[in-house]
């Protein structure tokens, strides 16, 4: 089975520039692999400064390892460099960010956003297909276009608009969905159904999925792998029930010892 996404001895550094000598090893000899045609949510787990999102920001493309390989279906990233490249690349990995309140121009309305992405990153022409396409996007994650239609950021719920982002990342039909903490800025009555909706998007769409969170209560509900990172290394990593039932690694135990009373949050089932 050939490899979605892999990454080989990935590093990345920070510092140790002219102005200083201090190095920050921000992510350390991370290797793994996703497969194409076996769709998952792959999960990071780590504290705030276990270099989870500096992994994240180097799968799509945003910051070059400082050594190590990372290649999308075969492709090494360091070589996508042209416009063309890079747009291609960006039409089949899709972020979702932290954040939908900072991930939409709180002057502009939600519609224009996905009508944008319906044409630029989807390739599609006229009004008609590009009003079609977003609805469409929207609809697979039970929303729909009459629902946001002219309506501005600071007019939807935080689920809501979570939702719409992930209706927009969805409009070019990528193969890999990064999403990095997309449920911490979400109120907790809403964030089993954000849960849910990405392990549908799994089932339904054949969506492989890196899900990136501190949370391990979640993290168990949602994954079916998993890695644990501190420090910018990965201490623990395989199947996500194996790994979290019984974790080897002292870190990984004090983790799942830190979370007194794991529950599942409302409307979340196991997979």
């Amino acid at each position: 089975m050939s490899a979605l996404l892999e990454l080989e001895n990935v590093s990345r550094t920070y510092g140790g520039g002219l102005f200083s000598r201090r190095q920050v090893m921000a992510v350390n000899d991370v290797s793994l692999r996703l497969e194409e045609g076996r769709p998952e949510i792959f999960t990071v787990v780590g504290e705030s400064g276990s270099g989870k999102t500096t992994l994240a920001r180097m799968i799509l493309n945003m910051v070059p390892p400082s050594a190590g390989t990372i290649r999308f279906q075969g492709t090494d990233l360091a070589t996508v460099r042209a416009a063309a490249e890079r747009l291609a690349f960006m039409r089949k990995v899709q972020p979702i960010f932290q954040n939908p309140f900072e991930a939409f121009n709180p002057m502009k309305r939600v519609d224009r956003y996905l009508f944008a992405t319906a044409r630029r990153m989807a390739d599609v022409q006229g009004d008609a297909a590009i009003t079609e396409a977003a609805d469409a996007a929207l609809k697979s994650v039970g929303l729909s276009l009459a629902e946001v239609r002219g309506r501005f950021p600071h007019q939807l719920s935080g689920g809501q608009l979570q939702r719409v982002a992930i209706a927009r990342a969805l409009i070019s039909r990528p193969a890999l969905l990064v999403a990095d903490e997309p449920v911490s800025m979400i109120d907790a009555s809403l964030r089993a159904s954000i849960v849910n909706l990405l392990r549908e998007l799994r089932d339904r769409n054949g969506l492989t999925i890196i899900y990136i969170t501190h949370d391990l209560a979640t993290a168990y509900y949602v994954s079916d792998r998993i890695i644990i990172m501190r420090r910018g290394s990965v201490v623990e990593s395989g199947d996500a029930r194996t790994v979290l039932d019984n974790p080897q690694h002292p870190y990984s135990q004090l983790l799942k010892s830190s979370v007194l009373s794991p529950e599942v949050p409302t409307g979340v089932s196991h997979a």
